[in-house]
């Protein structure tokens, strides 16, 4: 899975039959590389999202025999930074307290 921005709709009346008449969006990754996925959590221009590739896609439609190789799994409310705080060696804290 990786985190993409969505930056638009696409519209596309001529289709496959394998894609259905579902949502499609254009996203963005934090290099500038544009993607298209299938949508069906309804995401908006502005939201930062999770994506699955390969046949995980497919499944996340809910249909395993729908042509996509990259769907949006959810939209991202927040997230946290969790890395652990710079830890100091132990002859530095032995100094200052001395």
């Amino acid at each position: 899975m990786e985190i993409r921005q969505v930056i638009g709709s696409l519209v596309c009346t001529h289709r496959i039959t394998g894609l259905g008449h579902w949502d499609l969006r254009l996203l963005q990754d934090t290099k500038g590389k544009q993607y298209v996925a299938t949508d069906p959590v309804d995401a908006r221009p502005g939201d930062w999202v999770f994506v699955v590739s390969g046949s995980a896609a497919r499944y996340a439609m809910g249909d395993a025999g729908i042509l996509t190789d990259l769907t949006i799994g959810g939209i991202i409310d927040r997230w946290e930074d969790e890395r652990p705080a710079a830890v100091q060696p132990s002859g530095v804290a032995t100094a200052r307290a001395a």
